[in-house]
């Protein structure tokens, strides 16, 4: 019995460092263009920091992290774009959605962007555009909580309810403990207007005078894999033209649903969230 509890405890353990290491390399790529403290990251993780810096130490040394000499700031190494060769697939949906999202942005003026579920949180996979507006601090490879995005307000939608609830739970103990309860009014809002319009729509509710709007990229199954999404300026995206933006968004969101069929081909079938 005492050996038995022995491997199960040395099993948890090792568990647990994968854990902890995988945990460190999602946060670094959220970062990936500026990178992190290794204060900051211990902090964010909430472990640590000698843990931290011996995972770090790790990564390091297989290439899968990298520092930066002259600030000491940690960063995604060169192991993690090696890995992603393998993935042909994906890097070919990847080239087809930035030439889609180019095309969408230059039509509107404005900001065309494609998000991807990855459990219970959005990575920004394409960002088109150059229209500058305050308060998008979304670039390609942001990771954030659902529900602090009009994409994934939209993702949500094609979810059954309690999976909906047990993933707003998580994201708003995210936003409680990442940056306090100041916005959750305004993404309360977000959700309940984007609830009544049937799609994703944010009319100025997070950053005043700056609206945006998003629909769902669905898998074989019917759930949201992916949100097509459009940011603009108030002026430019009036709530007058609601219907006329969605269908504009909807005919975006076809010919990426068809990309991803190309692209990913029984991907789809299994649901693109779940490899993510």
């Amino acid at each position: 019995m005492k050996t038995l509890h022995k491997t199960s405890a040395a099993a948890n353990h090792g568990t647990q460092s994968i854990e902890r290491a995988l945990r460190v390399l999602r946060e670094l790529a959220a970062r990936g263009e500026f990178g992190w403290r290794l204060s900051d990251l211990a902090a964010r993780c909430e472990v640590d920091k000698g843990t931290v810096h011996r995972v770090l130490s790790c990564l390091v040394r297989e290439r899968f992290v990298q520092q930066r000499a002259a600030d000491k700031h940690y960063f995604p190494g060169p192991m993690l774009y090696e890995l992603s060769l393998s993935l042909p697939g994906h890097a070919a949906f990847q080239q087809a959605c930035e030439r889609r999202m180019a095309k969408f942005a230059k039509q509107t003026e404005a900001i065309a962007w494609m998000i991807l579920r990855s459990g219970n949180e959005y990575v920004c996979a394409v960002r088109q555009g150059s229209l500058e507006l305050r308060g998008l601090m979304v670039h390609a490879g942001t990771r954030r909580p659902l529900f602090t995005s009009v994409g994934g307000i939209a993702i949500l939608q094609t979810l059954p309810s309690l999976e909906t609830e047990n993933i707003l739970t998580d994201n708003v103990q995210q936003e409680i403990a990442q940056r306090g309860d100041g916005r959750l009014g305004a993404l309360r809002k977000m959700r309940e207007r984007s609830q009544r319009h049937g799609f994703g729509v944010n009319l100025g509710d997070v950053v005043a005078g700056v609206h945006a709007f998003a629909v769902p990229v669905c898998g074989d199954h019917g759930r949201a894999v992916a949100a097509v999404c459009l940011t603009g300026l108030a002026e430019q995206f009036p709530e007058a033209q609601l219907p006329e933006i969605r269908r504009a968004l909807e005919d975006v969101a076809v010919t990426v649903e068809q990309d991803a069929r190309e692209c990913l081909g029984t991907v789809m079938h299994a649901g693109l969230a779940a490899d993510l």
